[in-house]
This record gives structure tokens, C-alpha cells and sequence, in this order.
């Protein structure tokens, strides 16, 4: 089946960033994937978003759905027929929205788990929690709104951080196919705009956990939140993995 390109409006989508040993982000991919690596670290993250007025391309924005989602990412490169491209691998993705969940990996890429969020948002401050209903992950994050990115050991400063993760627009998710594909999917806007954060607090356990992050080598580093900005969303085709 075909599956549409679909048409959203990013409400709030907070990225929590960050530096991992390099070493240990390459034993979380799958190849063909590498880690994409900013002076020496290798790039990870939480992305918290809420999307709204989601629908076909083709379809009037007041049809459209929202919901609260959650996606673990790692920035990464590959080898591509015209050299290095870049993007993002994701482990795992949750939503607040049983459609999704039904909907990831049958009528749109990215198969999702269902999650429950508490979301608390002003025009200064957010905060954003979540845990999956399988009981495996959860995640708490607050920030406030900055002027300027506070000091980063990734990017010196906020053009360059917005530069980098415009760049990773494409995102190849895990499946539950035994590991033999990646599905795909790629944003477009022509509104790119990320707001620097000073994090107040920040915890994930999927960072948290010492079996794929051994003691130092995750910190964070950053945060990023872009809101209100109308994007649309492509299907790829899917990526072979390697063994």
C-alpha cells in the first residue's frame, strides 16, 4: 500500500540533546549506521512533541488529529550512492494517541507504543513527562526559555545547534520485523525555527540505564524547542540492516 505524505502542525516539539561516548552510541545501531559526531561526541536525544492537525497532505487542516509523542533518537551518517548522508535512528517511539499507535507501520512509517503524558506549557516554561504503558521507559524534562543557548560542549551557540538538526531531517525508526528494515520518514518546512532552553531538570531511563549507558558516558548538554511551525511529512523507503 502506498502510504501518503502527511501534513502537521508542530504545537511544540522540545529536543533534549545529549553527548555520548561515541563508542557507545555505534553498539546501538545497526549498520549501515554510524554515529554522527560533533566535536567528538556522538549525538543523542530526546525529542518531545505535540502535533497538531495531522492529515493527508490533500486534506483541510480542520479534519486533522493531535497528539503527544515521544521518540529516542541518535544522530547518525551513512554511506549513500552520492556519499555521506545524515539523519537520525530511532529505537523507540510512544504516543498518547491509540490512532498512531494502529496507524505507525501500516498506513505511515514509524510503529509506535502507547504512552501516557502530563504536560504542563506557558509561553516561558515547559515541562513534559511521559511512561510507557509497557512499564519500560519514562522521562521527565523542564526547561525555561532562553534568549541564547547556555553553554554547550556540541555547538557554539544556537545557529549552529539549529543548523545541525535541520540537517537531520530524515529519521529510520526500529521495526518489529526481526530487524531486517528500517522504516523511514523525512520533515519538510519552509518555517525552520528553534528557541534556545535552559534545563532545569532532565531525566530519561533510557539514558539512565547503565546495560546501554555506562556511568559518564551520556551527559546532557543541550535543549532545543521549536512551536508553531507547519511541517509536512514524507515517506522513504525503507533501509535495509545489515548483519
Amino acid at each position: 500500500m502506498r502510504q501518503p505524505r502527511l501534513a502537521s502542525v508542530v504545537e511544540r516539539r522540545l529536543l533534549v540533546n545529549y553527548r555520548v561516548d561515541p563508542e557507545t552510541a555505534a553498539r546501538l545501531l545497526p549498520a549501515p549506521l554510524r554515529p554522527q559526531l560533533v566535536r567528538g561526541h556522538a549525538v543523542a536525544g530526546l525529542c518531545l512533541v505535540r502535533l497538531g492537525r495531522v492529515r493527508p497532505a490533500w486534506a483541510p487542516g480542520s479534519l486533522g488529529l493531535r497528539s503527544e509523542n515521544a521518540a529516542h533518537r541518535i544522530a547518525v551518517e551513512w554511506d549513500g550512492p552520492d556519499g555521506v548522508e545524515t539523519g537520525v535512528y530511532i529505537p523507540r517511539r510512544d504516543t498518547g494517541s491509540r490512532l498512531n499507535a494502529w496507524a505507525g507501520g501500516r498506513i505511515f512509517p514509524g510503529e509506535h507504543g502507547r504512552a501516557d503524558f502530563t504536560v504542563e506549557e506557558s509561553a516561558e516554561r515547559l515541562r513534559v513527562a511521559f511512561a510507557t504503558r509497557d512499564g519500560s521507559l519514562r522521562a521527565e524534562v523542564a526547561v525555561d526559555l532562553a534568549a541564547e543557548l547556555p553553554e554547550s560542549r556540541l555547538f557554539d551557540g544556537l545557529a549552529e545547534a539549529s543548523d545541525f538538526f535541520r540537517c537531520g531531517s530524515r529519521g529510520f525508526s526500529a521495526t518489529r520485523d526481526g530487524g531486517v528494515r528500517l522504516d523511514g520518514m523525512e520533515l519538510h518546512t519552509d518555517a525552520w525555527r528553534l528557541e534556545a532552553c535552559r534545563v532545569e531538570s532532565a531525566a530519561s531511563s533510557f539514558f539512565d540505564d547503565p546495560a546501554s549507558f555506562p556511568p559518564g558516558s551520556a551527559e546532557l548538554d543541550c535543549a532545543l524547542v521549536m512551536r508553531d511551525v507547519p511541517v509536512a511529512w514524507a515517506p522513504l523507503p525503507a533501509m535495509a540492516v545489515s548483519a
